[in-house]
Formats: structure tokens, sequence, C-alpha cells
């Protein structure tokens, strides 16, 4: 049954854009530093002798904004499909249950951020080949780099899937979502134990595992937190 759900869920993302978006996030993370790179190459290459690091981290200034960002757009997506087509009622009148239902949707939201992670890693490879940063390419920064910031991230999925399952104004999803954007941008200046700056991938103790770890914990949490609520209200 579940195997049914997850394929209904990627049938009504077919043709609503949603590839599209998963595909844009790390294109356009990569495209930020080619038009950098493309500026002013030289200038780069003399901040730090280690090119591939340097490199990598100006990648990293812009994917935590990005995968929430991308979050926010996608389970908006699927809410206005839900919304627009009537599903919930529909999925309801089905012989699943209502878990099932939210954990297909926090799956299918997962897989695609997840594919985002994979391309960003290859589109970084890629472009770091091209300009020929010399050296030995840093795969296990290039992993850390790519992934960390989506695991990171599991608790700010869990909570935008949440209020956009549950709320009838999907105002409220979308300005929880904005705020969350707003609070990573200025995530370097926050308080650890905020959920919008583990993408970062920064702490007092300097280690991006522990965001990792956290993200994984409180984004399990605030999963099944969600999913009971869920399953407890009236279809809407």
């Amino acid at each position: 049954m579940m195997g049914k759900l997850l394929s209904a869920e990627f049938m009504k993302i077919k043709r609503k854009g949603i590839w599209f978006l998963t595909v844009l996030g790390p294109i356009g993370v990569v495209a930020m530093q080619m038009v950098n790179y493309g500026v002013r190459k030289e200038y780069l290459f003399r901040q730090n002798d280690d090119r591939w690091g340097y490199y990598l981290d100006n990648i990293h200034s812009f994917t935590p904004l990005a995968i929430v960002l991308g979050i926010v757009i996608l389970t908006s997506f699927m809410s206005s499909i839900e919304n627009e087509t009537n599903a919930w009622k529909q999925l309801m009148a089905l012989p699943v249950s209502k878990m099932g239902v939210y954990l297909s949707k926090f799956t299918v939201l997962s897989v695609l951020l997840l594919i985002s992670s994979v391309l960003l890693l290859l589109f970084t490879l890629a472009f770091g080949i091209s300009l020929d940063l010399g050296g030995e390419i840093p795969y296990d920064g290039l992993l850390k780099y790519s992934f960390y910031p989506f695991f990171a991230a599991l608790p700010v999925l869990a909570l935008q899937l949440w209020a956009a399952a549950v709320s009838v104004n999907q105002g409220v999803p979308i300005t929880l979502g904005i705020l969350g954007v707003i609070l990573t941008y200025a995530g370097y200046a926050l308080p650890d134990w905020l959920i919008w700056k583990w993408p970062l991938l920064m702490n007092d103790w300097e280690e991006p595992l522990i965001n990792v770890l956290l993200g994984g914990g409180a984004g399990l949490i605030l999963y099944a937190a969600g999913m009971i609520d869920f399953v407890r209200r009236d279809v809407k």
C-alpha cells in the first residue's frame, strides 16, 4: 500500500514544475559561484592556498538558504495541489491510513531534497574541476557540504509539512516559511538551538556533525508530532 501511495504522490507532481524546482536549486547555488569566479577568479585564488576548501566554503555560503527556501516552496506546492483538487478527502475515502498518507508526503519531499543534494554534489564537482583548482579533490568535503545541510534541515521540513498539512489557510505555512528563510539568512548571529541555523553547520563546538545529529533527532520528533496531529484532525 505504501508503494501505491508513493506512486500516486509522484504522479501528482509530474507536471507541476516541482521536478524543475528540484533541479533549479542546486543549479542556482553553483551558478552563483560561476558568476563569482567568472568575474574575479584570480582574486579568489589568492585568498586561500587551499583553493578547493575555499571554493566549497563559497558554495556552502548559499546552500542553507537554498535548501530552506526549497523546503518552503516544495511543501507549499504540494499542499496547493491537494487543495486545488480536493485530494485530501479523496485520499481519505480510500482504504488507506492517515499515517500512510502523511508518511508518503514526507518521503516524497525528502526524496526530492535528497536528489537536489546529489545534483549539488555533481554540479559542484564538475565546476570545481573546470576551474582547475589543483591538488586532490576533497571528496569528504564535497559529501559534507552537499548532504549535511539536508539532514540538518529535516526539522524545518517536518515543521513546514506539519503546518501545511493541518492549516486551512495556507498563509500560515507560507508565513512560517518566510520567517524561516529570514532566520536562516541571519543564522550566523542566532543561538545554536534554533533549527533554522542548523543547515549552516555552525555551532559553538565547531563540529558540523552535531547539527546533523540534532537535525535527525529533532526532525523525527517533529515528524511524529505532526503526524499525530494530522491523524487526529478532520480532513480539510
